[in-house]
């Protein structure tokens, strides 16, 4: 298995580090052979999600299920490639499932200058290739992936951001509801639809019971991952 594409988090789970370590997609593979993939990454990163493929041994055919946890370039950018690869179309949440259909990112926290200057800029198709979104989760939901995939609406970085928790391995992918990039850490916080909302929601995440916590931005927490994200949302609380 080659290292610099796929990192073993649990059986049948690996992360995809797409540029490095700071911007992740994630496999996940049933018993039967069935693969998922979840998130693309930037729109260069399509290709290396089908080589992470190869890395454990399946091909594009084996691939079933595409999901996004939410509908921003550098998790979209990446989509059309691999859904014209596959032959999928992916699954969103309900709250970005438009936005990733018209190739856009939710609207930007307008409370700050760099938001404002960000939305004035965006069109619909500009941020990445529109996806065709063949069904829409919803929290709460446990998808039939390898074992059982629950959805977790972490809304505020956007309105359908959503983080996973793969029950069988105890894996909990937080999405964009926290950074691990030179710690635990907030997403930038004019990239968020409501930033305050981000904070808020993401303190699901300390309710929820997992061994690894792996993040599309950064390394994996393996050592009392929860205890640790706990102790970040304790100590960055909204005001």
């Amino acid at each position: 298995m080659a290292k610099d594409l796929v990192v073993p988090l649990a059986p049948n789970v690996w992360r995809i580090p797409l540029v490095r370590d700071l911007v992740n997609g994630f496999i996940l593979r049933d018993d039967d052979g069935q693969v998922t993939l979840v998130d693309m990454g930037l729109s260069s990163s399509g290709p290396k999600v089908i080589a992470a493929l190869g890395a454990i041994g399946a091909a594009p055919s084996d691939v079933t299920r595409l999901l996004l946890t939410h509908a921003h370039p550098d998790h979209a950018g990446g989509a059309a490639h691999v859904a014209r690869e596959t032959g999928r179309g992916f699954t969103v949440h309900h709250g970005d499932a438009a936005y990733a259909v018209e190739g856009s990112s939710p609207p930007r926290d307008r409370s700050f200058l760099l938001g404002r200057l960000v939305d004035r800029f965006s069109r619909p198709g500009r941020d990445f290739e529109p996806l065709t979104v063949e069904r829409e989760m919803t929290d709460g939901e446990v998808l039939p992936i390898a074992g059982g995939l629950r959805v977790v609406h972490t809304p505020g970085h956007s309105p359908g951001h959503v983080s996973l928790l793969h029950e069988e391995s105890r894996t909990l992918i937080t999405g964009d509801a926290i950074f691990n990039v030179l710690g635990l850490r907030w997403p930038v916080k004019a990239f968020c639809t409501d930033f305050r909302m981000t904070q808020q929601t993401a303190h699901l995440l300390g309710e929820l019971d997992y061994d690894v916590a792996a993040f599309t931005h950064g390394t994996e927490l393996r050592d009392r991952p929860r205890e640790a994200i706990r102790a970040f949302l304790g100590r960055h609380r909204p005001s």
